[in-house]
């Protein structure tokens, strides 16, 4: 039951290239930056990244990035990272954009032992009808694209919908960062650090957890925790320097007010 191995490195030594990694965080909150470290350190490549983002240029997945070891990313904003723009309209990345919601609840149903769920999310549009751009050329051309994708009409409550089946996703691996945990791999996410951390654990077949606090069986609340150790194979204990390394994507300031 004791899930602690002794190092990043040691955790993610089994990730194959090739393999699909699932990584909670959203922008540079709650990312587990220290394994993708560890995974950027063993050298493995071609893989597929779930996650909402791939961070910044120089921090979290924008690292793999920058060293080329993606092949492909599902997710649902390029946003900050002007690397990933460029990869993905060079033809360098292949990019499935999904809708945040959409990718929320395809990673849960992947972790819940659901195959595929109905959403009216996309209806009408390309993520149904298919045609969004996955991968381009070199000269701009779309050389992959998304599929069309199974429709029907449901009666509602505000009369009968269309809706998009959107298929489960199940990662190899998943990589989360949690505020707290103990060696069973029960994980306490903190305030907005929970983002995709929860989906991530769920939908990885092997789940490794950075934890910036690690206690003992029994000393967490049962009632106050987030991802039973169930979903979580491996768990990582931070050192107090790696727990406070955590980067801010935007700094911003109130302006002054007049005294």
């Amino acid at each position: 039951m004791d899930k602690v191995v002794a190092s990043a490195a040691a955790a993610v030594a089994d990730i194959a290239s090739g393999s699909t990694v699932a990584v909670g965080g959203f922008g540079l909150c709650g990312i587990p930056s220290v394994l993708m470290d560890a995974l950027l350190d063993a050298g493995v490549s071609d893989l597929e990244a779930v996650g909402n983002n791939a961070g910044v240029d120089d921090w979290g997945l924008g690292r793999l990035l920058a060293a080329g070891r993606l092949r492909r990313m599902i997710a649902s904003y390029v946003g900050e990272n002007k690397e990933f723009a460029r990869q993905y309209l060079s033809g360098e990345l292949e990019v499935e954009l999904t809708p945040q919601g959409t990718l929320a609840e395809r990673m849960r149903a992947g972790g819940s032992g659901i195959a595929a769920f109905f959403t009216v999310t996309g209806a009408g549009t390309q993520v149904a009808d298919g045609g969004l751009p996955w991968r381009y050329d070199a000269e701009g051309n779309v050389v992959v694209s998304s599929p069309p994708k199974q429709t029907q009409v449901f009666e509602t409550d505000q009369g009968p919908k269309e809706f998009v089946l959107e298929h489960a996703i199940a990662a190899d691996f998943g990589l989360v960062r949690a505020w707290k945990g103990d060696r069973h791999g029960n994980l306490v996410f903190r305030d907005s650090a929970r983002n995709f951390n929860p989906l991530a654990a769920m939908c990885g077949r092997i789940t490794i957890a950075e934890v910036e606090h690690l206690v003992e069986p029994g000393e967490i609340d049962p009632n106050h925790v987030h991802t039973p150790g169930v979903f979580v194979q491996r768990v990582v204990a931070l050192s107090p320097e790696q727990a406070a390394d955590k980067r801010i994507e935007k700094r911003t300031v109130r302006p002054r007010t007049e005294a």
